[in-house]
């Protein structure tokens, strides 16, 4: 839906080439450089989701091996379940908090985080953020395709089981078999052609995940639970803390840190998600989802892995490693492809999407979220991620260490956005330049003097946690709630610089500027007069909603 009739949106936006984009003008033809269809406000006959879509966009996002790695790395501190427990569901309450804050900011304006966040750190200055966030959904997403691949293979194998002796050509330190390489491609060309569904068509997706994966957890946790008499040792055995470095309160605090980081990159860029919320994500579902299923999705590994060690004498995190030794080849093959789902719905959720929604951002006119996906499916394929994973020990700990990144810039959005500009936004501004986002040559400072003094002090005990070796003094016991420090400090920083040292008052405005709303006026015209290119019509809104 254009804000234009069609007759001027043919002369205002000509012909383009066609390795150009859009290729049909947007709501703004007239700044291709910061505007495109997939950027631009969802229209109103778009925004349908409602809490069940969330909430199956959020089993779909929960549900998934990255839950297991990080629950095990938690109990690798020497935690048992009743303490693990705990700390994952008060991690997840914490992140909760932001990630309904920050979906409420795109669910307001139907803006994506790209956009957003120019609002934030200014119109060029919205690039390094993006790039923060987008570095980590394309690492993760090629790691996982690996994994994925992997349970393809236990599938493939429950149907025949001859694939189990499949001759394996490549040699013992190329990172993968034969039949692990052939199966990794077969699985990128389902996930690939799933990831360029339109995001209206993925919301289906999160439906089928929702109601095939669910069922399969619960039921490995009641085959966990009876086969072990109740639990096993790592739920009946009590806490042995392992670090050397670390007593049980430093401990604790380093697990919180490890379950917020799972999520606290979507912290930042759950705009994406709820500019789609038909109903600006009102009502308490939002805050709660994630609680209640990522605690409850966190007990089927820990039981699971403990009825490993039960059953077969050795603890057990890598799914498909638990999945090869089910004696029932019926079992075996539902299993992994419930978890091979869940894995494409935790890809599509927390890495195609995210990315290619993010990084369009960058170049309106030349990238789309159809081209974007393109590249990071290519990517997982290019990259080789079995020898990632092969010598992974590095990269994995900094990208788990990337909440030490993720949480100055939450803080600094939700400051900047709910305390300094009190949610009103001018939806119109955030589309061109000069604007009232514009700051100082497109850049805030003030929000990056923020984000650099809530990382900065985190950044000794970041390399030591890639390098062990390291002699970082005390430096490391900050890291250890890295999120939380850095969420914290960049907020309070920012809040200070912008009430006491250097208001921003060009971004300030007393009444928010909106894009359309359900019910509102034609999207072209405004009593009978035609609207301005690029100009509206907008809607302001303070406690009532009135047209301009």
């Amino acid at each position: 839906m254009s804000f234009l009739s069609p007759n001027r949106l043919r002369a205002k936006v000509g012909p383009h080439l066609h390795w150009k984009v859009p290729f049909e003008g947007g709501v703004y033809p007239d700044s291709p450089r910061w505007s495109n269809p997939d950027l631009d406000p969802v229209p109103v006959e778009k925004r349908t989701w409602g809490a069940l879509d969330y909430w199956a966009y959020w089993c779909s996002d929960m549900l998934a091996p990255p839950l297991a790695s990080t629950v095990s790395t938690v109990m690798a501190l020497g935690f048992t379940a009743r303490e693990t427990i705990p700390i994952v569901f008060f991690g997840f309450c914490i992140c909760s908090v932001v990630i309904t804050l920050t979906g409420k900011m795109g669910a307001t304006y139907s803006v994506p985080f790209p956009v957003i966040v120019r609002s934030i750190f200014g119109m060029y200055g919205s690039y390094p953020a993006i790039c923060i966030r987008a570095f980590v959904a394309l690492m993760w997403t090629a790691i996982l395709t690996v994994q994925a691949g992997a349970f393809l293979q236990r599938c493939l194998e429950a149907i025949w089981p001859s694939f189990i002796n499949f001759p394996n050509h490549l040699p013992a330190d190329a990172g993968v078999t034969s039949a692990g390489l052939l199966c990794i491609f077969l699985y990128w060309f389902a996930q690939t052609a799933l990831a360029l569904m339109p995001i209206e068509k993925l919301r289906i997706l999160f439906w089928v995940k929702g109601v095939v994966v669910p069922p399969t957890f619960m039921a490995l946790f009641l085959w966990a639970v009876i086969v072990t008499h109740g639990g096993g040792p790592l739920v009946t055995g009590k806490a042995q803390i392992t670090s050397t470095y670390m007593n049980t309160a430093y401990s604790a605090l380093t697990g919180l840190n490890v379950i917020i980081g799972l999520f606290s990159s979507m912290a930042v860029n759950m705009p994406d998600f709820g500019r789609f919320s038909k109903n600006r994500l009102a009502g308490p579902h939002q805050y709660l989802a994630l609680p209640i299923i990522g605690t409850l999705g966190a007990l089927t590994p820990i039981f699971v892995t403990s009825a490993h060690s039960y059953i077969w004498g050795s603890f057990e995190w890598y799914m498909p490693e638990v999945i090869a030794k089910f004696d029932s080849r019926a079992a075996k093959f539902f299993t992994a492809f419930s978890f091979m789902l869940a894995t494409i719905g935790n890809q599509v959720a927390a890495g195609t999407y995210p990315f290619s929604n993010d990084v369009t951002g960058f170049a309106p006119q030349y990238i789309n979220i159809f081209r974007a996906t393109c590249f990071i499916s290519i990517f997982c394929i290019a990259v080789t991620p079995w020898n990632i994973i092969k010598n992974a020990e590095g990269l994995l700990a900094f990208l788990s260490g990337y909440s030490c990144l993720m949480g100055p810039l939450a803080g600094t959005m939700v400051c900047d956005y709910y305390i300094i500009k009190k949610g009103k936004l001018n939806v119109h501004e955030m589309y061109h330049y000069p604007s009232i986002y514009g700051y100082s040559k497109g850049w805030n400072w003030r929000a990056y003097v923020s984000f650099v003094s809530g990382f900065a002090p985190l950044l000794p005990g970041f390399a030591k946690s890639i390098d062990h070796t390291l002699n970082v003094g005390g430096a490391w016991k900050i890291y250890t709630f890295a999120w939380i420090y850095g969420f914290t400090t960049s907020m309070l920083i920012h809040y200070v610089l912008c009430t006491y040292i250097s208001r921003p008052t060009e971004s300030i405005i007393e009444e928010a500027v909106l894009p359309p709303q359900k019910g509102e006026l034609s999207p072209s015209t405004i009593d009978g007069q035609e609207i301005e290119d690029g100009k509206g019509p907008y809607i302001t809104s303070e406690k009532e909603v009135s047209p301009v």
